[in-house]
């Protein structure tokens, strides 16, 4: 993607989020015309290359679903509650942090009297584990490729 002042603009917001939010690293992004992809690291202990393990729940998609709890001894899965209960204790962090680099874009572009608009909210999904965290990876990163087959693409 060749970026306008917009997209220049963007980039270097996008570059500076962790030093406004310390607790947020972006992995991977790509600005495309009419949108922007990122993965937003807010759990500061997970990294590319760990997995999460479902424990004892027998389902490997186990999504953001509690896996069964035993009233026994601590098990896998208990640990695995704890890391949701950890993740879902930082949700703020994630609309915090978009919200910060969207208002700061757009009072650039008012500022510089540039027509501009972000839709209301954005799309999040957690990330579970490092398969899932490449598939992602690999569709942010292969974007600009398949732009002209986008059903917004303008060739404007």
């Amino acid at each position: 993607m060749v970026l306008n002042v917009l997209g220049l603009k963007l980039n270097d917001l996008i570059l500076d989020i962790p030093i406004h939010h310390p607790y947020a690293e972006i992995t991977v992004y790509q600005i495309m015309p009419n949108h922007v992809h990122l993965i937003v690291c807010i759990d500061e202990t997970w990294k590319k290359n760990d997995t999460i393990d479902c424990g004892d729940c027998g389902d490997a998609d186990c999504r953001d679903a509690a896996c069964h709890v035993s009233t026994g001894k601590p098990t896998k899965s208990i640990m695995k509650n704890e890391k949701m209960q950890t993740i879902a204790d930082k949700c703020g962090l994630l609309s915090t942090t978009m919200g910060g680099m969207k208002s700061a874009m757009t009072r650039f572009a008012n500022d510089n009297k540039m027509e501009f608009g972000w839709q209301t909210r954005f799309h999040d999904h957690i990330i579970r584990d490092a398969e899932e965290y490449c598939r992602i990876e690999q569709y942010i990163n292969n974007n600009p490729a398949t732009w002209m087959d986008d059903k917004f693409y303008s060739a404007e």
